[in-house]
């Protein structure tokens, strides 16, 4: 079952954006997505937080200057997915921009796993760097930090996720979710700690005077970076992120992008000048995603930091193959949950779902996940095995349950049940032994029973009512797509009751549609279909272009339909 919702968008507030020069759609959307005033809309980059605000940035820039003069030998230890990777990239192009000299390390995450580990550290001491730098990991790396110590080698912690209840002893932390920290916006992915970070260190560099004799360089250009790792990993996008992700956009949109992203936006098919945050999330973002799931996070850097457009495209067209064989796995490891799942009572399933197959590929559990949960509305953990007899789960979740603290109450009714943890509110990961999966089964299901309640349970998609007809036009589409959308601020969602003039299937899984209401019809589609549409029906759906051959219609694209007797 699901519930559908309209949400509440005061018509005083709505009238006053349309006053201050607001579209009247975008007032009424923005009115419900809890925006009072024109200002809140002011993506300039003089809007965004200071640097200076986000606590342990200036000690993290001293640091780093000090190497700097010092000539000390920097290394970078990321994460394999596209925040690490866009936040490595940030990186390497900055401190190198300022004269550093600068490598980066990503781990294997099939052999040495996530986060600055003992392993990592002992593989990085081969580089003799001075100072590690972690970026979207490490504030859980206590073990890591440690051995960095014994070693002699200092370390600098940016990280955004969630802390434990001890930090590690690093040099220097910053992250806005470490206690103590009172940065206005707690939602920075890592890529964007680090990019503050960055403007943090030019800024103590610019106050000793390191730029009297060598350029400055021009961070802003490194901003389609932070607007992809920050999309893509479904932070919320609150006004700082999409201020970021604004200015991003508006780079990748005039031209001015990284030769990688130009070569990724290629090899997809797709219009830099046209580029919509859905571009970075389900575009751009899943070809870099394929290489730290199915091979070498190494190769979605090495993409961003290249100048040379022939290599940036060689490896853009290789990142497309490795996404093109991730879908591939996924479909049929997706195939194989669907068949265990029949054989389960749908109707009373558990209130969590722990799922492990011998057979499926640790690299793509985490999307099997993303697909089950979508399918059941329950948070979904999925197994797959690793090395030395444990197994890695990578787990999603729904409103209602934060499952990295799910993750931390079970740790402490079961100790030494997970071997590591980790994550944040919708998204985790935890290691453990292959024998205890059924034990994590049961407790996962337990506490996720305490922690949700009923209404949680029901599937709800909230809208934002019905689309006046004469908005259905490529003018309004363009409008709504050249804005900033995304985790926490919601494309919008229309529902509306229709009568169904026409319908076919494409491609055995799709469904096309001629809907009419009034005297006006509107061809619509509804990808993965689950049943065909009866006479009347009543439709949440998003509008959107349909292109083919060049020419350019409006449509519908079908997120849920409700036959109607």
């Amino acid at each position: 079952m699901t519930r559908i919702t309209t949400r509440s968008a005061p018509p005083r507030t709505a009238w006053q954006l349309e006053q201050q020069g607001v579209h009247p759609l975008l007032a009424r959307l923005y009115a419900a997505r809890g925006i009072r005033d024109k200002g809140e809309l002011d993506y300039d980059l003089k809007a965004l937080l200071p640097p200076a605000s986000l606590t342990h940035a200036n000690a993290a820039a001293e640091l780093l200057a000090d190497a700097i003069e010092a000539e000390a030998r920097l290394l970078i230890i990321g994460d394999y997915d596209c925040d690490g990777a866009t936040a490595t990239a940030v990186g390497i192009r900055a401190l190198r921009a300022l004269g550093a000299e600068v490598d980066f390390l990503l781990p294997d995450r099939f052999k040495l796993g996530y986060g600055l580990s003992p392993a990592i550290v002992d593989l990085a001491a081969e580089q003799s760097p001075d100072l590690i730098i972690t970026v979207d990991n490490g504030i859980a790396s206590l073990e890591g930090v440690a051995r960095a110590q014994e070693l002699g080698i200092a370390t600098l912690i940016t990280d955004h996720h969630l802390p434990g209840d001890e930090l590690p002893g690093a040099e220097c932390i910053v992250n806005p979710n470490q206690p103590g920290c009172n940065f206005a916006s707690k939602n920075l992915a890592g890529v964007g700690v680090l990019f503050y970070v960055m403007l943090a260190l030019r800024a103590v560099l610019r106050e000793r005077g390191y730029f009297t004799e060598r350029v400055e360089p021009n961070f802003a250009n490194l901003l389609d970076l932070v607007a992809l790792g920050t999309v893509a990993d479904v932070v919320k996008l609150d006004r700082n992120n999409r201020i970021l992700v604004s200015q991003g956009l508006q780079r990748i949109r005039a031209g001015r992008l990284q030769v990688g992203l130009s070569a990724l936006f290629k090899a997809a098919g797709r219009d830099p000048k046209r580029a919509t945050t859905f571009d970075l999330g389900f575009t751009l973002g899943p070809r870099l995603n394929a290489a730290g799931r199915l091979a070498d996070m190494r190769l979605g850097v090495e993409c961003l930091i290249t100048d040379d457009p022939g290599r940036a495209l060689n490896i853009a067209q290789e990142l497309n193959a490795l996404n093109q064989a991730r879908r591939e796995i996924e479909a049929d490891m997706q195939a194989q949950a669907l068949t265990l799942l029949e054989t389960m009572d749908l109707d009373n399933a558990a209130p969590g779902i722990a799922l492990f197959d011998a057979d499926w590929h640790e690299g793509v559990v985490g999307i099997l996940a993303s697909r089950i949960k979508e399918k059941l509305h329950r948070p979904v953990f999925a197994f797959a095995p690793g090395e030395n007899g444990v197994i890695k789960g990578s787990g999603r979740s729904i409103p209602g349950l934060h499952l990295r603290d799910a993750l931390d109450l079970l740790s402490k009714r079961a100790p030494g049940l997970l071997l590591r943890f980790g994550g944040h509110a919708m998204a985790a990961g935890t290691t453990l032994k292959r024998e205890d999966f059924p034990r994590f089964q049961s407790l996962f299901a337990d506490i996720a029973g305490e922690l949700l309640s009923p209404a949680d349970l029901t599937r709800s998609l909230e809208t934002d009512g019905a689309l006046e007809a004469g908005y259905v036009n490529l003018d309004t589409i363009h409008l709504l797509q050249n804005e900033i959308w995304g985790q926490g601020f919601p494309a919008p969602l229309f529902v509306d009751e229709f009568i169904v003039e026409q319908q076919r299937i494409l491609k055995e899984k799709h469904l096309k549609l001629t809907l009419r209401k009034g005297a006006q019809c509107f061809e619509a589609i509804q990808f993965n279909f689950n049943q065909p549409a009866q006479d009347r029906t009543r439709a949440v759906f998003q509008v959107q272009i349909n292109e083919y051959q060049g020419v350019e219609n409006p449509q519908l694209r079908i997120e849920h339909l409700e036959n109607l007797t």
